[in-house]
């Protein structure tokens, strides 16, 4: 069915034929009239955000929490650079946004017009593919595909660049594109490599699974097919930052995060074994560490969507382009018509192997006296919440690596954070777009300081939507993880790793009329996090920690993953002079 509109109506009939229901943005000059179609209509609930950047930053929160694409709408020029850095993270992290954006009239480009900028351009090394629509008869067409995109296959950001007379003209409006689209993504796996990998689940000694985001983008059954395979053949399974969630942190098979901050027996387990399944994850370098030497006595296979991430950086025996669900289904249905067969002999002895890492207790710590250390911080918050309908976001640091070593997920969809670009200031608007689609939940974003300070004004959308996020901040006056990297290889010469003016976070809370709390007694803490709980409504709590106090386990950077740096003085290995342990 076809109708003529304006191509600003375009834009918001698209978006709701394609089943949005909320857009966080900022108006400007270039979008006028797509913010004039917004007001006359109540379908769309559009979330003024204080930054771009929050824009962008609060759909990747919507859209990692629901599963669906996350829509941000920015003007011309510096509206669209300003939402450079969340496209960046959103490709980074494989998540599925859709940003429009304003653009100076057609006749205009190329003529340095007020707030013109070259948004394709900028744009194109940021996002999964982006649109410069000329004509208003092809922008329903472009919408319609741009969702598409955005969500078929490996997930990420798309752009579309609409001038503002494309806007005011009219056209035909087509509810569908008017021809399928090229861009169909492989789903299902070679199964001949799929029975090969059968095959191996039979005769394997030391397997491990190692999982990665791409779980948690293929669906909930993907998360369900993984764990019906780890609890059929008992194999031990990680994940990467990304992927915790997709099973269970309370799960027997469980052996805790990977990478440069992951656990002892996650990270022994990667070196030792004879069979790594990549399911979903890419190789990256906080996991492989030093790549001759990763998981360097496995056969190994990778299962992924993206063409490109196969033997980008790892070379694999058994490469399966697909959809994680459709190939885990295979997987199961391959492996148990040959009679469900694992080397049951080769797991015991394995299972033995894992328990004695297990026993270093490599998050191990004690907390004594009056000052809080970061990691009781975080354990105490997993305590008092985990029986909640709760949802997690981060900043990105120190606190982080805590909160993905120290809390634990149940199910995909409740871990939100800044993966692959790191990006500082993504946790407080990320939290604002998860409240927004999960409006009873309870939201958390686990942040630090510095990191909370670059996006603070979005306490501000909080404030006016109503949005009871709470921000627990773990205040340790530095710049946690830089100072650590200091510390550990730059001799301890701590160059501009603390800032000498921070606010008053309680008066700070106050002053956006929320509720402020701080805390820096270790016997008032749990009052602190059950009153954050409690109220009704948007609060900071400034929970100040041991200044000083280092991430381990980490894998130094060149080094291998059985040559990591643990915290526990009682673990065998030589201690260096950070008092850490390099096993």
């Amino acid at each position: 069915m076809t109708k003529t509109m304006t191509g600003a109506k375009m834009v918001v009939q698209a978006l709701i034929d394609q089943g949005v229901e909320v857009v966080f943005g900022y108006p400007g000059g270039a979008v006028l009239p797509i913010y004039d179609e917004i007001f006359q209509q109540n379908h769309i609930q559009h979330v003024l955000v204080r930054h771009e950047q929050g824009a962008v930053h609060a759909a990747e929160g919507y859209a990692r929490s629901t599963g669906k694409p996350g829509v941000a709408l920015v003007t011309s020029g510096p509206g669209a650079t300003n939402a450079v850095t969340g496209l960046t993270d959103a490709l980074m992290d494989s998540i599925p946004i859709v940003v429009l954006t304003g653009q100076v009239p057609t006749f205009m480009i190329g003529s340095d017009a007020f707030q013109e900028a070259d948004t394709v351009g900028i744009t194109r090394p940021c996002t999964k593919h982006n649109w410069l629509v000329k004509e208003t008869d092809k922008l329903a067409n472009t919408l319609h595909e741009a969702f598409h995109i955005a969500t078929a296959g490996r997930p990420g950001p798309v752009l579309v660049d609409i001038p503002k007379d494309v806007q005011f003209a009219t056209g035909t409006y087509s509810e569908k594109a008017k021809r399928k689209s090229h861009y169909a993504p492989q789903l299902k796996g070679d199964i001949d490599t799929i029975t090969e990998l059968a095959r191996a689940l039979e005769t394997a000694k030391r397997p491990v699974f190692y999982t990665g985001g791409g779980v948690i983008n293929s669906g909930p059954l993907a998360s369900q097919l993984l764990r019906e395979l780890v609890e059929a053949t008992g194999f031990p399974i990680t994940s990467t930052l990304m992927g915790l969630g997709c099973y269970p942190a309370s799960g027997d098979k469980w052996l805790g995060m990977l990478g440069m901050h992951g656990t002892y027996e996650a990270n022994m387990a990667m070196h030792g074994c004879d069979l790594m399944i990549n399911v979903g994850a890419r190789f990256d370098d906080r996991i492989t560490g030093r790549v001759d030497a990763f998981s360097p006595k496995s056969k190994k296979a990778h299962i992924d969507i993206d063409a490109s991430s196969i033997n980008k950086v790892i070379r694999v025996d058994m490469p399966i382009l697909g959809d994680v669900a459709h190939v885990l289904e295979d997987l199961l249905k391959v492996w148990k018509a040959n009679g469900r067969k694992t080397n049951t002999e080769g797991l015991a002895k394995w299972w033995k192997q894992i328990a004695e890492w297990r026993a270093i207790d490599c998050l191990g710590y004690e907390q004594t006296g009056k000052i809080i250390r970061p990691q009781h911080a975080i354990s105490r918050l997993e305590a008092l919440t985990k029986d909640h309908d709760r949802y997690i976001t981060t900043e990105v640091g120190q606190h982080q690596m805590w909160a993905a070593q120290y809390m634990g997920f149940e199910a995909p969809n409740r871990w939100m954070t800044s993966g692959g670009l790191g990006t500082m200031g993504y946790g407080t608007p990320a939290s604002i777009g998860v409240q927004m689609a999960h409006r009873d939940a309870l939201v958390i974003n686990v942040a630090g300081e510095a990191s909370w300070l670059m996006n603070m004004q979005e306490m501000g959308t909080a404030m006016q939507y109503r949005l009871p996020v709470k921000q627990f901040i773990l205040n340790n006056e530095r710049l946690g993880m830089v100072r650590q990297w200091q510390e550990l290889l730059h001799g301890e010469r701590y160059s501009s790793s603390w800032s000498e003016s921070l606010p008053d976070f309680v008066k700070l809370a106050e002053a956006f009329g929320a509720k402020g709390i701080k805390v820096d007694d270790a016997a008032d803490l749990d009052d602190a996090i059950r009153e954050m709980i409690a109220y009704d409504g948007p609060v900071i709590l400034d929970c100040l920690v041991e200044k000083h106090e280092n991430c381990f386990p980490m894998i130094p950077s060149g080094k291998g993953h059985n040559e990591m740096l643990l915290a526990n003085a009682q673990v065998q290995g030589s201690i260096n002079a950070t008092g850490a342990v390099l096993v």
